[in-house]
């Protein structure tokens, strides 16, 4: 299974087993409120908003909670917030990009800080990680029994696909982060249901470590999207399958 094909699927059993669902949706509400805010609240011309309220609907988000997220994007007095970024190294040179979204950028580099002090990591510079990761669309896509997979991959691959990988039932396409919006639009164009779409910081090479040194590196992750500012982690610890039977 390729490294981000990997990422993808323990973000969905992860996902899957989440009790905290609250917290899922906070995050995505944040998501539209900042689509909203920054282009508008009409989907067709907001392709931004478009991706956040399909992610939306990925996680089940009743539609109720989505309406409301966008009606909170367009008031005027709507929080501002900011998006930003941290970078640096876990225990064993474990690196980890840290993204946020967050209208007080004190707290969150703080909270941010305080939990690479907690586990002994470093918090590096701005672009000191950009040499390990890649920057790519990841668009995981549930597998319908009427799908032809051929046409699909043609389809796709003149959409852009850099990438496509079938496993227990998901398809997921990788792309060019330029082409994530032409990518979008095809996929819209082919009528295909797309459970999650968003931009990813794939690593070029992954650190295998041993299991138990693998689940406290599991748990600093944790630790960091446990944080009300944090969007999204990504790393390069190698995700084993044997670490990820214990994370089901």
């Amino acid at each position: 299974m390729s490294g981000h094909n990997k990422w993808s699927t323990i973000k969905r059993k992860k996902g899957a087993a989440d009790a905290k669902r609250s917290k899922i949706f906070s995050k995505i509400i944040k998501e539209i409120t900042v689509a909203v805010k920054e282009s508008g609240p009409d989907a067709d011309a907001n392709p931004r908003l478009r991706v956040a309220i399909a992610n939306a609907k990925g996680a089940s988000m009743p539609k109720d909670n989505i309406e409301r997220a966008i009606s909170k994007g367009k008031e005027k007095d709507a929080a501002s917030f900011s998006e930003l970024t941290y970078e640096g190294y876990l225990a064993h040179g474990i690196a980890v990009y840290v993204e946020c979204t967050t209208d007080n950028q004190q707290r969150t580099i703080s909270n941010v800080r305080a939990i690479f002090n907690k586990f002994n990591g470093n918090l590096g510079t701005s672009g000191s990680l950009s040499f390990l990761f890649d920057r790519k669309g990841v668009f995981t896509i549930p597998k319908k029994d009427e799908m032809d997979m051929d046409d699909f991959e043609l389809e796709t691959i003149d959409g852009g696909a850099e990438d496509i990988v079938e496993d227990d039932g998901i398809i997921t396409v990788t792309t060019l982060m330029e082409d994530f919006g032409k990518m979008q639009k095809k996929l819209e164009e082919m009528s295909v249901e797309v459970e999650n779409a968003e931009l990813q910081r794939i690593p070029h090479e992954t650190v295998n470590l041993d299991l138990d040194d693998s689940k406290k590196i599991m748990r600093v992750i944790d630790t960091f999207e446990d944080d009300d500012d944090v969007q999204s982690v990504f790393h390069n610890l190698e995700i084993t399958e044997e670490l990820m039977e214990t994370l089901n």
